[in-house]
């Protein structure tokens, strides 16, 4: 599949599969641009909204919306955030589809016309897509980019620092412990390692280095942090149980019980992530269970959660090993740019 420059694919579940029909297949599939191309994406669970250089769109199975005069979204199933310049405004996610912007937000706040942080860092603080939509920071936090998990957010200050606060029942606080903050937190493992990237999952997280080195933190169910995960070397053990697969790399079950140590469910400290090759990671994006990363050299790596294909690797096996998209290889795609929406991994592409 050739793609011309800057081009955005996508593969995993899609928003005509999140309405019940047939879905484009296993992708990689190539979103419909304008002239101007598109710029940015913003995904949720049902439907994306891009930036397609005359506006943003929204976009859902079979139906797109134009969103003239705003300039960046903040999506999810309940409510969709919008930005313009001097305001920032929510609406119920179902006016946002239908095009009812000219009905009362469900929240609205003004904005100082001065140099703008990408959302949802607002003045003051920063907002989400579902009530009380605003939140102020600390005077003491200086945040330059800030991520939200289902239940947790991050932050990365001004000189590289990660601070995070929220649910942390699944270590995705990365700060030794299964309790949540109230506050933003300096992350203390990270401290003196000043980072370029931070990223939250549904209940994990990540940081990539000035140095291009990944660190990952918090819940592994499904191997989203690409870590020995015990619930998907159980699944290889059942499919090996019941003849699937290639039985010569699955463990018996009895290897199971002597490797039970070996197994991490939870992550409570960020670790340091040695990836294949050495490659050293320029960008990365976290689904619900399953993330992504993009190289320096602009190879895409993905690992967890791959039920719908998320994982770029032309099936539904997820993974706890990070492992190239050689798809995007044999095509002569270079990759720029990931964003994980929940079951879903969107990326910018130029041809080599």
């Amino acid at each position: 599949m050739a793609a011309a420059a800057g081009v955005w694919m996508a593969f995993g579940f899609s928003p005509e599969e999140a309405a019940g029909e047939p879905g484009p297949g296993p992708g990689p599939w190539r979103l419909e641009a304008g002239p101007e191309g598109i710029s940015r994406v913003w995904p949720a669970w049902s439907y994306v909204v891009v930036d397609t250089g005359a506006g943003l769109e929204v976009r859902s199975a079979g139906l797109r919306r134009r969103l003239p005069g705003w300039a960046e979204a903040l999506p999810s199933e309940t409510h969709l955030v919008l930005r313009a310049r001097e305001v920032a405004r929510a609406w119920r996610r179902e006016a946002a589809l239908t095009g009812a912007l000219h009905d009362e937000p469900a929240w609205s706040r003004a904005l100082p016309p001065e140099p703008r942080q990408p959302l949802p860092l607002l003045p003051g603080g920063f907002a989400t897509p579902r009530p009380p939509f605003f939140t102020a920071l600390p005077a003491g936090v200086r945040a330059r980019r800030l991520v939200l998990g289902t239940e947790h957010a991050l932050a990365l200050g001004a000189a590289g620092e990660v601070f995070t606060w929220g649910g942390g029942r699944h270590g995705q606080l990365g700060h030794g412990l299964l309790e949540s903050e109230l506050q933003p937190r300096l992350v203390e493992a990270l401290a003196g390692v000043p980072m370029q990237a931070v990223a939250a999952g549904g209940w994990h997280s990540a940081s990539v280095s000035e140095a291009g080195d990944l660190y990952v933190w918090g819940w592994n169910e499904s191997g989203q942090l690409a870590l020995p995960s015990k619930a998907l070397a159980e699944e290889r053990a059942q499919d090996e149980d019941t003849g699937a697969g290639n039985t010569k790399l699955m463990p018996c079950r009895e290897q199971l019980a002597a490797e039970d140590a070996e197994f991490i469910s939870i992550q409570a400290f960020p670790a340091l992530l040695d990836l294949p090759q050495d490659v050293e990671v320029s960008a990365v994006s976290c689904g619900s269970r399953h993330t992504a990363v993009v190289t320096r050299s602009g190879e895409l790596y993905t690992w967890g959660w791959g039920k719908y294909g998320q994982l770029g690797h032309g099936n539904n096996i997820s993974s706890d090993q990070a492992r190239r998209v050689e798809h995007l290889v044999a095509k002569g795609l270079r990759v720029e740019e990931v964003v994980c929406g929940p079951w879903t991994t969107y990326i910018r592409v130029q041809e080599l």
